[in-house]
């Protein structure tokens, strides 16, 4: 027998829909994830939900995952989704744990980020290249629903490093870092082996001092004269000619 709940006002829709706050998914150790594809891919990855919900519209596709779940209403739902139009399945996960500084390989910095979509995207062109590092450094909650939207779910694949850049420094071993600037860099004409890219936001770059402890610099040529990229789309060019 399915379970079901129909009030928002139920401790348990309430301690979900505070996960909107990154606090408290601090505290709670818990984020939330929606969407069939993006939940799909996490359970793919062997992370299963702590609690599964869906609306009578999904009920059919949240079946077929053929894990335990809460039907909802669409009220409730909305109560708990952090989306402007819900797709009426939403999962909790735990927050992993920090993995094994040793396992660290090649993959993305991000400097400084604190845009989610930015963040998400750049996770997402990661995993798409088959890189699977990330280390986060006073950036936004990679936690943050916005991310894990951005990322269509890929940030199942990774694994993800909270670090000061002191951390980083001590743990790179034989990495390559090289930061990503908006000029004086050299251009990316083959492909830089066994590289972190270091990226920072659009509007402040990476900090001075950071790229000085890079072992190289590169800048994308703009020859139309645009002034800059945003980190979405800059990184992931980059990625693309440093690793492909």
């Amino acid at each position: 027998m399915v379970r079901s709940i129909t009030s928002i006002s139920n401790p348990e829709i309430k301690a979900v829909a505070k996960l909107a706050d990154a606090k408290e998914r601090k505290q709670q150790q818990r984020f939330i994830a929606e969407g069939l594809r993006t939940v799909a891919t996490f359970i793919e990855h062997n992370k299963n939900p702590l609690q599964l919900y869906a609306t009578p519209r999904t009920q059919e596709a949240v079946e077929k995952l053929t894990l335990d779940y809460t039907l909802v209403t669409e009220a409730v739902m909305a109560k708990m989704s952090q989306v402007s139009s819900p797709p009426g399945i939403l999962a909790v996960f735990a927050i992993p744990p920090a993995p094994n500084p040793q396992t660290l390989g090649e993959g993305i910095v991000l400097a400084r980020l604190t845009d989610p979509g930015n963040i998400g995207t750049l996770i997402r062109t990661c995993a798409a290249l088959d890189r699977y590092t990330v280390v986060a450094i006073e950036t936004a909650d990679i936690w943050s629903p916005k991310v894990i939207q951005a990322s269509a779910g890929t940030i199942a694949k990774m694994n993800i490093f909270s670090w000061s850049w002191e951390e980083l420094l001590r743990h790179k071993q034989t990495m390559n870092l090289v930061a990503l600037v908006v000029s004086d860099g050299q251009n990316i004409k083959k492909k830089i082996p066994n590289s972190l890219l270091v990226i920072g936001s659009e509007a402040h770059g990476i900090p001075a001092h950071w790229v000085e402890g890079c072992d190289t610099a590169v800048t994308l040529p703009m020859p139309g004269e645009v002034e800059s990229l945003n980190a979405g789309v800059a990184g992931s060019i980059a990625m693309y000619l440093s690793w492909m």
